[in-house]
This record gives structure tokens, sequence and C-alpha cells, in this order.
């Protein structure tokens, strides 16, 4: 199996991008937000716990996100591997996330960032909102919060795979097709 993490700010485009990927390559999509919102949706106890911390722009508790996604490995079959969109999030989560993996034989075999520009984060979020209804990305002071947190807390993951010789840098500015096409070239270097 190989695993991919992929990275970028709110609104670099992951998301889009993951499932683009995950269909082109047999890999699963992971996207904790998705997972985190169907709860939200379903009205479960989670989700009403969630709902909260996620409307500030906070992150959500990391025994919750890898009880998640530990379920979805555990029930997914016949794929080549999973793409990881939206987590980890802090250091401590990349370490958790590490840890259950390798209980399951299962390694990170490559971060994927996106690089994008603060303004047309912001565009894309915006833009996001008016398309698809996200609450969260219409709030010009949540979204500098999002940013700030993921400056904050998400960037420093970067470095710890950096020395790990995983990191991988990516253009995300232009179409969604030109990204794509960026995104597929480092994929297929390990598939």
């Amino acid at each position: 199996m190989i695993n991919f993490l992929i990275f970028g700010p709110p609104g670099s485009g992951k998301g889009t991008q993951s499932v683009k990927l995950a269909g082109k390559f047999n890999l699963r999509h992971l996207s904790t937000g998705d997972m985190l919102r169907a709860e939200i949706t379903a009205g479960t106890e989670l989700g009403g716990k969630m709902s909260s911390i996620m409307s500030k722009g906070e992150l959500v508790p990391d025994e919750v996100v890898i009880e998640m996604i530990a379920a979805k490995i555990d029930s997914t079959k016949g794929v080549a591997g999973f793409l990881f969109d939206g987590f980890p999030r802090t250091v401590a989560q990349t370490e958790e996330l590490e840890k259950m993996l390798n209980a399951r034989g299962m390694k990170i075999d490559s971060m994927l960032v996106l690089d994008v520009d603060h303004d047309e984060l912001v565009k894309r979020l915006i833009a996001r909102a008016e398309q698809s209804g996200r609450p969260d990305d219409k709030d010009p002071v949540v979204i500098e919060n999002r940013i700030d947190v993921y400056k904050a807390k998400t960037e420093p993951i970067i470095d710890y795979c950096r020395k790990q010789g995983i990191y991988q840098p990516v253009n995300g500015m232009g179409t969604i097709d030109e990204i794509f096409g960026r995104l597929s070239r480092e994929m297929k270097k390990l598939i």
C-alpha cells in the first residue's frame, strides 16, 4: 500500500485534487473534514460536539480523528493505498498516525504540499462558500483564523516530514488541471 498526505492551507485545493487523484490511482480518499461534517449532518453526539469546534476554525481532538481514520482503513479493501486529506494537522497527530499505520504494517510514503499565495487562498475560500454553502468559509475572521492555525500548528509537520525525506512541495497556483498534472507526476514516481 502506498500512502500519501496531501497538504496545504485552507483553500489550497486539497479536497478537489484528492478526489481526482484517488480516482486516478485507486486510492481511498480519507478527508477528515468530510468525515466530521458527515457526523454533524447525521446529528450524532460526536457531530454536535464537533460542530461548535469546527465553526470557530479550531482543531478536533486527536483521539477522535485517529479512531475515525483507523475504522475507515480497517473497513477498506481493494485499494492501492490511502490519500490523507486534512489530517494530520500537528506533529503529535503525525506521530499518532504513524503509530496507527505501523501497527497495520503501513507507513506514510509521501507528503505532497500545495503552495498557494495568501490572497488566492482567501479568494478560493470565499468562492467555495458561495458555491458549496460551506458556512466556515464565509466569515473573513474565521478564514484568517484557519490560515493562522494552519501556519502555527500544521506547517511544523513539513519540517518533520522533510527530515524523513518524504516532503514534496507542489506549485498549487493555476488551473485545477494544471495542479492535478503536477501532483500526478509526483505520485507516479512512487506508484
